[in-house]
């Protein structure tokens, strides 16, 4: 087996979170499309494959947290490494893509490829895989350009002949799962006649998170200067801000914390006009649902703005720029804090109104 035109039987490697799978959804699709019969396999952390149900070109899952990943708890040994090689040799996969962000090694992930038997091996990479990898594209960033996490993606594949017409991310929304989402909102209060957004104010990453105190000052002025209902979303670990938020707006709110599950969290974002939010997971669901996004971006990278949707995306520029920290190094958080609310509020009208001119990411 040495030609990608006959590779029936393809693994997808994407050991990143939510919304990394997300942004690589429209290359799984190029692979599963531009041959017939193909069969696709996606091996992802355990945080992304709670996404993988929704995703209709998957034929498959493998849950494998990798230990040069930095979310992965300490390992006692190498067992199940030797032992995922196993699996993956039993598999027989034809192929494997290794989806990578430019600041990820893919030589780890090739290795276990590479010692499972899988015969073609593609990733971008910095330095030369030689046996490693069967085809490979010499990483150009940052050193010569960034893109959007979804064109390298589809960069990648696009290198060996795999090409799709339609490259928006999607998710499979289910209609019933609608329907029940809909029945929640009607009994909490919201008119679903009268404009409504929802606010999703946490992130996992502190640098990533825009002032609670503000978000109550956008959500408050929403509500009491155009009418417009505010639901929030959120985790459980994030019931108390958002609680924060809705005692201090001092105006009604709804809330969905904790009361929904990554579908119902999908279908809620397919039915709201617009998502209010920090640049995390819902942003990326968002617009694979073709939902409208102000998204409260802050400076730690530059390729994970929502992509294929009319959206808004919000920052203060500073000299501290792609710092890619979780925490902000500077322990300012200017790239978010000095963000006007009133700047939030005009962005998320503007995108309210059907007949004003949207901006798009690509």
């Amino acid at each position: 087996m040495s030609n990608w035109n006959s590779a029936k039987n393809i693994l997808c490697i994407r050991l990143d979170t939510i919304g990394d799978v997300i942004m690589t959804t429209p290359a799984i699709r190029a692979l599963k499309t531009s041959y017939p019969d193909r069969r696709i396999t996606l091996m992802t952390s355990a945080a992304g494959a709670a996404i993988a149900p929704l995703i209709p070109e998957l034929d498959d899952l493998i849950i494998y947290d990798a230990p040069w990943l930095k979310a992965t708890a300490l390992r006692a040994n190498s067992d199940p490494e030797y032992a995922m090689i196993e699996h993956l040799r039993q598999a027989h996969y034809d192929a494997a893509v290794i989806f990578t962000v430019y600041s990820q090694n893919p030589l780890p992930s090739a290795v276990l490829c590479y010692m499972a038997g899988i015969p073609l091996r593609l990733a971008h990479c910095h330095e030369n895989p030689y046996q490693l990898l069967t085809n490979w594209i010499k990483d150009p960033e940052p050193d010569q350009f960034t893109r959007h996490e979804v064109r390298r993606q589809l960069d990648l594949v696009a290198s060996v002949s795999c090409e799709v017409d339609d490259d928006r991310m999607m998710l499979q929304v289910d209609e019933a799962m609608q329907y029940r989402v809909q029945q929640r909102l009607e009994v909490m209060g919201l008119a679903l006649q009268r404009p409504w957004v929802v606010i999703h104010p946490g992130a996992t990453a502190p640098s990533r998170r825009y002032p609670p105190e503000h978000f109550a000052i956008v959500a408050q002025q929403l509500v009491q200067e155009s009418g417009v209902q505010v639901v929030f979303t959120g985790t459980q670990s994030e019931s108390e801000l958002v609680q924060s938020i809705q005692q201090a707006m001092r105006v009604p709110s709804y809330s969905l914390v904790d009361r929904l599950n990554l579908a119902e969290l999908t279908a809620l974002l397919s039915l709201t006009p617009l998502l209010i939010s920090n640049n995390t997971g819902p942003v990326h669901m968002a617009a694979a649902v073709g939902t409208p996004v102000v998204d409260l971006y802050a400076l730690t990278n530059l390729q994970h703005t929502p992509w294929g949707v009319p959206n808004r995306v919000l920052f203060h520029d500073v000299p501290c720029r792609i710092c890619y920290k979780s925490v902000c190094p500077e322990g300012h958080h200017n790239c978010l804090r000095l963000v006007l609310p009133e700047t939030v509020v005009q962005a998320a009208l503007e995108l309210l109104q059907p007949s004003s001119e949207l901006a798009f990411s690509c």
